[in-house]
């Protein structure tokens, strides 16, 4: 067993609502993708329609809804000292290139950091980097934050990645549950991730073009401020969400991430998200991605797999029977 990691479209719906039960289920799937469809649709509130709404449990980090009151933010100063062990390229920059997990803070092989017990199934050292949370939550305008609600109470069955369409930024780099890897020339910075065949390409140093078309993952252009590597997404369309259930935004969403080597095993990430038609302001989260050493990127198929799309469809006929009160 080399991966710990889900396959179908029912599989993102799962990852969006972050239930715990569900998510500690994830371990026990099959590592071979495309292959098997995703068993914990048995377990999920929208495959027993008759259920009521589960108890009170843990807030998911930025989850809609959350049951339990929000903690204060953690302050977080971005980015932390850099070590003398980051492994540089030719030109003297950090060199990103790898394999990485993001969404995690331990140290270790994808094996040795993914087979733990708890919701998230985390084992393995932490990085002495890791962020300190909770952080804050999206700051949505009155009528959006409504909105996201009312995603919540339907409990996430309109999740874009459920119709297997790409998550988008910032949304994918932290997405946890499938490897990315990175591919760095003085010139380009590539991030290829296995979850829906997304790809990034980002030149150093050139501006947006002028022709942009709206795309799942939005237009991307880098620069390098020192030793972190600054990157402006712009040219989204309004289709995808920024983290968890509901948490939608509109096509003037503008995406600031940073991404700092700060040892041999971390980039400690920053992205600033700002979005004037739905947000009251800048919305500012932090993670860490960590270096996954002999793990490689597999096919990832969601369509073949993805044979819970006409049941979702059968719920939408009444959702009272599966609607959070």
């Amino acid at each position: 067993m080399s991966h710990l990691r889900i396959s179908s479209g029912w599989a993102a719906f799962v990852l969006a609502l972050a239930l715990p039960t569900v998510v500690g289920a994830q371990r026990s799937l099959s590592t071979q993708n495309s292959q098997k469809q995703n068993s914990t649709a048995q377990s999920s509130p929208a495959a027993n329609p008759g259920s009521q709404a589960p108890p009170k449990r843990n807030c998911g980090e930025f989850e809609a809804g959350c049951d339990l009151p929000q903690a204060s933010a953690a302050a977080y100063k971005y980015p932390p000292p850099v070590s003398p062990s980051v492994p540089r390229a030719a030109d003297g920059r950090p060199d990103f290139t790898g394999v990485w997990q993001g969404g995690s803070n331990r140290i270790g092989t994808w094996e040795d950091t993914n087979n733990g017990d708890g919701p998230l199934g985390q084992s393995g050292p932490i990085t002495p980097y890791a962020v300190p949370g909770p952080q804050p939550k999206p700051p949505y305008q009155e009528w959006a934050a409504k909105k996201v609600l009312e995603s919540y109470k339907m409990r996430g069955i309109d999740e874009p990645m459920v119709r297997c369409l790409p998550p988008g930024v910032p949304r994918t780099t932290l997405m946890g549950l499938f490897p990315m890897q990175i591919v760095e020339t003085p010139k380009t910075i590539v991030m290829l991730f296995e979850v829906f065949h997304v790809f990034r390409i980002i030149p150093i140093d050139a501006a947006h073009p002028d022709d942009l078309e709206p795309s799942y993952m939005g237009d991307s252009v880098g620069h390098w401020d020192k030793d972190t590597l600054v990157v402006d997404v712009t040219g989204f369309n309004d289709k995808t969400w920024l983290s968890g259930v509901g948490t939608f935004h509109s096509d003037k969403l503008h995406v600031v991430e940073k991404f700092t080597r700060v040892d041999l095993n971390t980039i400690v990430y920053e992205s600033t998200v700002e979005d004037p038609a739905v947000l009251t302001g800048p919305w500012t989260r932090h993670g860490t991605m960590m270096l996954r050493t002999g793990t490689r990127l597999r096919e990832y198929e969601c369509v073949e797999n993805n044979v819970d799309m006409q049941r979702y469809e059968n719920l939408l006929k009444d959702p009272s029977l599966f609607m959070r009160k």
